[in-house]
């Protein structure tokens, strides 16, 4: 009575189906037993009427999926009505285990829905080898019959690393078509393709001049010079991103000529001569490799000049009769010949008069003056008068005037402005009414001190000499020079008492040790502070050309000007006085000082802080938040900070705490007595903001102490973590020496050190010799903060020394030079081969915009270079980057100093 049985067991699933009158029978093996099922006698089998002529239909297919490195894919199915729904990979059935099958009934038919998913891993579809895919689909069953899916692709995603085609470079003209070839590399997906110039992602749509082919060519179809550039080709899939080399594209212009002038004038002025007329290569002009214009510029052609004809008198007429007014004239005309070409006129009078004879004269041969007359020739006499007597006048105001200027006029525009409030008149007065001499030069000035740098090696033991004698020699006694431009001033010390008296500058030092003056004019200059890292650069220019001006430079002590600081807050640079204050400037100057902080802008909320007129000190600048608009910018270096000031004044540098991990570099520095005669011998350690101004006043007050450096100092960071510094010494020979301190180790308090309110502070350690013939001590120094890593640092000896200048010859750059070099890069150039190339090559294009916002970027950029290569600078390698650029400019570096 069965017209079809079919059996399916497989993964322990059996499906058995008995077509007869639409009916169908179900089967499960389940724990060893064959179920049957049918409707006409198992209730649980029994469907709705509205099921049984339904076939199933897919709500959700499985698409293609593509496994990203080991990461497994799901595939999903879902199908109404159905009984059941499996999948099928590669014609062989998914066990059963491995489905998730999910069952629901739509509650808009009440049909029931199922849904299935089952994951792909890498490990199956690698075990199909061949050509062929990994593919799924799933079988869907109702009461009527069964369904298949379409089928899903399982491939392996994958982006090979080389490029089957990569880009070249090319040469091409302007306005010529340039095509890019570029063919990916093989991937699964294939890769998408984008074109990048310069970094930057190139989009037809935006420039129509571009065009992305389908095979991936990139086609610049008219090339303009802005189109010189890099060009990379990017493929990507969803597995990985692969740039190819770049292809630099140059387009060059060739040259053309201009159109002729017009003929010059014959050469000759009589005779046989030349003419010429000139063309020039500017039409356009050849750029970036482009060939130079082909033929003559100048032309030249036979001309002849007709010679001039001067002109010459005819005869007189005859004399005509004598006339009323007692008067008979005759004339001539210059037509004997006619001047032509150039000629010369006559010289001479045309129309001549003659007095009648009395006897020809038909009136009275008496002569008197009407009224009228007298009174034209009095008025006359009145108007000559008066203007002799105005002349007089006006002579006579201006020697009063020219002679009140030579004894009154001073420094009104600069110095006055710092003394106004005493009214009182600056004894040089003539410094602001001479010109400026350009043929003085200037010298150099020799200090005393020099900053120590952190030597290499932190950790193990040293010996060294003990004697009854000094360890070192007595350090030298500095003097302090000043250089003027081609003139001396006044005293040193006399020139800060007068600065001193003053009501603004009431807080300058009095000694001189730690200030630098002199006089400047437009070729600028440089003033430093020897041995404290301070000084103040003077562009050229930046000063008003007639103008000359006594500018001053001084670090402020700590113990003399105090800062107000709140929370956490501390002092990270000198207080650094220059003026006075209220010149005028053309444009920056840089005044360079030493900071401590540990340079990670991340750590630190870092503020230029000013003192205005009152006294009173305001922030100026917040450093990362510059306005270009505002007469201040600041480059904050590892160790130095560069402010740009159109103003002078006393400024400093304050930073705050933004966190736990910020730190300040503190100095560690050594001394001993200079003389060791008892069995005492007492080690003195400073701990310091690690500024060389810090480690000069140390250094002089340890001289008149008689002390004496012992080691090289030592960088310590210090962080913000409230914790004390702790400092001890171990690992003395017990044998000869002994420790006089009662605790383990000293401390220094914080905030003592955070705050900066105490300039330098130390802490004695005091040793006792067993015997006055031990001459050598061998032991560490140990520093650490509590809670913080500790450090060992070696003693050595040390001798430190130094050298400053000050004047415009502190210049590397010649001024004539310079010049040039401005007027070249200034100007902005199609190619980019101007001063944003500069600044690029030098390194400091993250202040582009600040350079940009200057009249004269190319000036600004190399006064900061001056102001960061003083002791370290290459003009060969400053003329190899202008080389790079393509400045002919460049070439003036080699000529020797009295070529320049």
């Amino acid at each position: 009575t069965c017209e079809f049985l079919q059996f399916f067991f497989q993964n322990g699933l059996l499906l058995l189906g008995y077509y007869q009158n639409s009916l169908l029978l179900h089967g499960y093996v389940q724990n060893g037993l064959l179920l049957l099922g049918g409707s006409e006698h198992v209730a649980t089998a029994t469907l709705p009427a509205s099921f049984n002529d339904l076939l199933p239909h897919f709500l959700i297919e499985p698409d293609d999926e593509y496994i990203v490195k080991n990461k497994p894919v799901t595939l999903t199915c879902r199908s109404t009505p159905a009984t059941q729904i499996y999948f099928k990979c590669n014609g062989e059935w998914v066990h059963q285990d491995d489905h998730l099958i999910e069952r629901t009934v739509d509650p808009a038919t009440a049909l029931p829905i199922m849904q299935v998913k089952i994951d792909i891993s890498r490990q199956q579809v690698e075990k199909i080898f061949g050509l062929d895919d990994y593919w799924c689909h799933c079988v869907a069953w109702s009461t009527t019959g069964t369904q298949k899916s379409q089928k899903a692709y399982v491939r392996i995603a994958y982006l090979r690393k080389n490029f089957e085609e990569e880009p070249i470079g090319k040469e091409v003209a302007l306005d010529q078509e340039v095509l890019l070839r570029c063919h990916p590399p093989e991937g699964v997906p294939p890769a998408e393709v984008e074109w990048q110039r310069n970094e930057d992602v190139i989009d037809p749509v935006t420039d129509p001049n571009f065009l992305v082919t389908a095979d991936h060519n990139l086609i610049i179809k008219q090339a303009r010079l802005a189109d010189t550039a890099n060009y990379t080709c990017v493929a990507k899939n969803i597995v990985a991103r692969r740039k190819s080399s770049s292809a630099t594209v140059l387009v060059y212009v060739n040259g053309g000529w201009s159109t002729w002038t017009t003929w010059s004038a014959c050469s000759a002025v009589c005779g046989r001569g030349w003419q010429r007329r000139s063309r020039s290569c500017t039409n356009p002009t050849p750029l970036n490799g482009g060939v130079a214009c082909d033929g003559q510029n100048v032309q030249k052609s036979a001309c002849t000049a007709t010679c001039p004809v001067d002109g010459g008198w005819s005869e007189w007429s005859k004399w005509s009769a004598c006339g009323a007014d007692c008067s008979m004239w005759r004339s001539r005309e210059c037509t004997q010949p006619s001047p032509g070409t150039g000629g010369k006129d006559c010289q001479g009078i045309d129309l001549q008069s003659l007095n009648c004879t009395s006897q020809q004269c038909p009136q009275s041969n008496v002569i008197y003056f009407g009224v009228e007359d007298v009174a034209l020739y009095v008025g006359i006499v009145a108007v000559a008068l008066c203007l002799t007597l105005l002349l007089i006048v006006v002579v006579l105001v201006y020697r009063r005037k020219k002679e009140g200027l030579d004894a009154d006029v001073a420094d009104s525009s600069i110095l006055t402005t710092g003394f106004q409030p005493m009214g009182i008149k600056p004894k040089n007065s003539h410094l602001l009414t001479i010109q400026p001499d350009l043929t003085t030069t200037t010298t150099s000035y020799q200090g005393t001190l020099r900053s120590r740098h952190d030597g290499t090696n932190h950790t193990g033991t040293a010996k060294f000499s003990l004697t009854n004698g000094p360890l070192l020699d007595p350090l030298p006694n500095g003097s302090h020079h000043t250089l003027h431009n081609g003139k001396l001033t006044t005293d040193p010390a006399e020139f800060m008492t007068r600065l001193s008296s003053q009501t603004y500058f009431k807080t300058l030092p009095h000694d001189v040790t730690n200030t630098s003056y002199g006089t400047f004019n437009f070729l600028g200059g440089r003033l430093t502070i020897p041995n404290t890292g301070i000084s103040l650069l003077i562009p050229p220019e930046a000063i008003p050309r007639g103008k000359i001006y006594e500018i001053y430079l001084t670090a402020q002590r700590k113990e003399d000007l105090r800062l107000p600081l709140a929370g956490c807050q501390t002092l990270l640079s000198p207080i650094v006085s220059c003026g006075p204050p209220g010149v005028v400037l053309t444009r920056p100057v840089i005044l360079s000082m030493d900071h401590c902080s540990d340079a990670c802008p991340e750590n630190w909320a870092v503020r230029l802080k000013k003192q205005n007129y009152e006294g009173v000190w305001e922030d100026v600048l917040m450093i990362g938040e510059e306005l270009f608009s505002e007469p201040y910018y600041c480059q904050l270096e590892a160790e130095t900070c560069r402010v740009f000031s159109e103003q002078l004044g006393r400024f400093s540098l304050v930073g705050e705490s933004l966190n736990m991990a910020a730190a300040k570099r503190l100095r560690l520095v050594l001394f001993s007595d200079a003389y060791c005669s008892t069995l005492e011998y007492n080690i003195r350690v400073y701990c310091m903001d690690d500024t060389q101004d810090v480690f000069k006043e140390v250094m002089q007050m340890e001289r008149q102490l008689g002390g004496r450096l012992i080691d090289e100092p030592h960088v310590l960071l210090f962080k913000d973590s409230y914790h004390n510094l702790r400092l001890s010494i171990h690992d003395m020979p017990q044998a000869h020496w002994r420790s006089k301190l009662l605790a383990g180790y000293q401390e220094i308090p914080f905030y003592h050190i955070w705050n900066g309110s105490q300039r330098y502070l130390h802490c004695t350690f005091t040793l006792e010799r067993l015997s006055l013939s031990t001459c050598e001590l061998t032991c560490q120094l140990c520093v650490w903060q509590v809670e913080g890593e500790g450090q060992k640092f070696l003693l050595m000896e040390t001798n430190p020394n130094g050298m400053a200048l000050a004047g415009p010859s502190a210049f590397q750059i010649p001024y004539l030079i310079r010049q040039k070099i401005c007027s070249s890069l200034d100007t902005p150039c199609p190619n980019g081969a101007d001063w944003r190339l500069l600044a690029q090559r030098l390194k400091l294009d993250r202040h582009m915009s600040f350079f940009a916002s200057k009249p004269s970027p190319t000036s600004v950029i190399l006064d900061l270079w001056e102001a960061q290569h003083f002791h370290s600078g290459n003009l060969n390698q400053l003329a190899t980057v202008m080389a790079d650029i393509g400045k002919q400019e460049a070439m003036i570096f080699l000529v020797s100093d009295g070529e320049c």
